[in-house]
C-alpha cells in the first residue's frame, strides 16, 4: 500500500524585544546568562503581580502576519493555557487562542518541483517559558534538573500552518523560507542553535486517496535545518512500517536524538481541551488601528521571496540561484552593489559571491555583515581580471587577502609584483624549457595521449609562479607540441 505523508507545522519565534512580553525584565541571551538573573515577581508568576503587554513586540508580530499576507484582527484576545511543568512559574502560559492577532495568510516555497502556496492558519503573541537543563550525576547519584526563569516571559510569535507539507523537503523549504522572513522583518536573529526559533512538526500518515488525516506525531523543539529534515523524515517512514507491520500510531510528543538520528516518545499529545483555555482576566482586549496597520505595511520592505524572484526575472539567474542571495538580505544586497560598481556580467558577479566569497565568509564564521571586502572593492579585483592584469588563480588568492586585512586589490598586487605576464617570448622561453624537462611527457602526446597537455600546462604555469597569462600559455603550448 502507498501512504501519503500529511505534516503541518508550529514554528516559536523569540522577538528580539528589549523587555519581556508583560514585564520590563530584560531579555538576556539565556545560552550564555548567569541563570535567574532577569527575574522578577511579574515573570516569576508571584500572586498579585499585573501583565502589561509589550509594544513593540506587538509592533514586531504585525510585521510578520502583514508580510504573510494574513488578516489582522481589529481586535484579539490573550487567554490562559493551563499546564503544570517546572519551567511554568504560573501554572499557565498567556497566549492567544480563539481570537488571535492574524489569521489565513500564505507563503510561497521553491521546491525540487517547483512553486508551492502554504497556507498559514494562525500568527499569535505569546510568552517563552523558562529552560531545564537536566543532570545525571556520575556514580550512584540520582538524575535531576535545573530551572533557569531568564528565559520565562520572553516575547514569542507562533506561526501555525495548515497541513499542507507532504515531504520533507518541502517543511526545510519553509522553515528556511520563514528564518529569511523573520530576519528580513529585524524581529529575529534567525539563530536557531541557541533556541530563538524552534520548530515543531505535526506529522501523520494515510493511504493514497484517503481524506481522514491520520494519527499525528508532534517532534517538540527542533533547532536546526538538518534535525528538522531528518526528524520529519524518520517519523514518516517510522510511522509507515508500523502502519504494515498492522501497528497503530499512538497521538504523542516526541523527541528527537540526535546521536541515534531517530525519534523518541516524551509523553502522549494533549488536546486544546486539556489546556483548559480561558481568557486572561488581568489583560484588556489587544486593539490594533487601521492606522497602525497601515504604517506597518507601508514600512515593510522588499521581502526575500519578492527579491528571489526580481533577481529571476532581471538578472536570468534561475530561482535556486537567486534564493541563495535573497535568503540573507546582506547577501542580496551586497550582490546588487558589487553589479552596479562592475562592468563584468552577472554571472561572474554572481560566480564570485556566491563561490569564493560565501566560502571564505563560511570558513571565517562571518556574514556580509562583517565583510572587509566592500562591493567596490571586490568590483576593482574583478576588473583587474577581466583587464588581463592578474588571472583567475591569482585573483582568488588576491581575494583571500582582501577578506583578511581589508586591504584593496591593487595595493596588494602592486606590492606583491603579481602582475600577469603576457609577454610571449617569455612565456615561449619558459614553454621550451617545460617540455625540454619532461621529454617523456612530450612523447606520450605526440603518442595519442592529449590529456598530458594539461600536465604540461600545470608545469608551465609553476615555473611562471602562476603570473603567466593562461590564454597565452595554452596557445604557446599547443604551438610548440605541434
Amino acid at each position: 500500500m502507498q501512504y501519503e505523508p500529511v505534516i503541518g507545522l508550529e514554528v516559536h519565534v523569540e522577538m528580539l524585544t528589549k523587555s519581556k512580553m508583560f514585564c520590563a525584565c530584560p531579555v538576556v541571551d539565556s545560552t550564555n546568562a548567569a541563570p535567574n538573573t532577569a527575574v522578577c515577581p511579574v515573570c516569576a508568576g508571584h500572586p498579585g503581580t499585573l501583565p502589561v503587554i509589550n509594544g513593540q513586540a506587538v509592533e514586531f508580530a504585525l510585521r510578520v502576519a502583514t508580510a504573510l499576507e494574513c488578516t489582522i484582527a481589529p481586535i484579539s484576545i490573550f487567554a490562559r493555557k493551563n499546564y503544570f511543568y517546572p519551567d511554568l512559574p504560573k501554572g499557565y502560559q498567556i497566549t492567544q487562542y480563539e481570537q488571535p492577532l492574524g489569521e489565513h495568510g500564505t507563503i510561497t516555497l521553491v521546491t525540487a518541483r517547483g512553486e508551492k502556496v502554504i497556507r498559514i492558519r494562525r500568527v499569535h503573541l505569546e510568552e517563552d517559558t523558562g529552560k531545564l537543563t537536566h543532570v545525571e550525576p556520575s556514580g550512584s547519584g540520582r538524575p535531576y534538573s535545573l530551572v533557569d526563569l531568564n528565559r520565562a516571559g520572553v516575547a514569542l510569535l507562533e506561526i501555525v500552518t495548515e497541513p499542507d507539507f507532504h515531504s520533507a523537503e518541502e517543511v526545510r523549504a519553509y522553515a528556511e523560507s520563514l528564518r529569511a522572513l523573520v530576519r528580513y522583518l529585524g524581529v529575529n536573529s534567525g539563530d536557531l542553535e541557541k533556541g530563538v526559533m524552534r520548530i515543531e512538526p505535526n506529522i501523520s500518515v494515510r493511504p493514497l486517496g484517503q481524506e481522514e488525516l491520520g494519527t499525528k506525531v508532534e517532534i517538540k523543539n527542533l533547532n536546526s535545518f538538518k534535525a528538522l529534515e531528518r526528524g520529519v523524515a524518520y517519523e514518516i517512514n517510522r510511522q509507515i512500517e508500523l502502519l504494515e507491520a498492522g501497528g497503530k500510531v499512538a497521538q504523542e510528543t516526541a523527541g528527537w536524538d540526535e546521536v541515534k538520528q531517530a525519534t523518541f516518545s516524551q509523553r502522549s499529545k494533549e488536546d486544546a481541551h486539556d489546556y483548559r483555555y480561558f481568557p486572561e482576566p488581568d489583560l484588556p482586549p489587544l486593539v490594533v488601528s487601521k492606522h497602525w496597520m497601515d504604517d506597518v505595511r507601508f514600512a515593510l520592505p522588499e521581502l526575500p521571496w519578492a527579491r528571489r524572484r526580481r533577481f529571476a526575472q532581471d538578472f536570468g539567474l534561475s530561482l535556486a540561484e537567486s534564493w541563495q542571495l535573497a535568503s540573507e538580505k546582506a547577501a542580496g544586497e551586497y550582490f546588487e552593489s558589487v553589479l552596479k560598481a562592475s562592468d563584468s556580467g552577472v554571472r561572474t558577479v554572481f560566480a564570485w559571491v556566491t563561490g569564493e566569497l560565501f566560502s571564505l565568509m563560511n570558513a571565517a564564521g562571518t556574514g556580509f555583515d562583517s565583510a572587509k571586502v566592500h562591493p567596490k572593492e571586490l568590483a576593482d579585483l574583478l576588473k583587474l581580471i577581466s583587464d588581463g592584469q592578474i588571472n583567475q588563480n591569482t585573483g582568488k588568492a588576491v581575494l583571500a587577502e582582501m577578506f583578511a586585512t581589508g586591504k584593496p586589490a591593487a595595493e596588494i598586487v602592486a606590492k606583491k609584483g603579481l602582475t600577469q605576464v603576457s609577454d610571449t617570448g617569455f612565456i615561449a622561453k619558459i614553454v621550451a624549457e617545460t617540455l625540454a624537462e619532461n621529454s617523456g611527457e612530450v612523447a606520450s602526446y605526440q603518442a595519442g595521449k592529449l590529456t598530458v597537455a594539461n600536465f604540461l600546462f600545470g608545469q608551465v604555469m609553476r615555473k611562471a609562479g602562476g603570473k603567466a597569462n593562461p590564454q597565452v600559455v595554452r596557445a604557446e603550448l599547443e604551438k610548440q607540441l605541434k
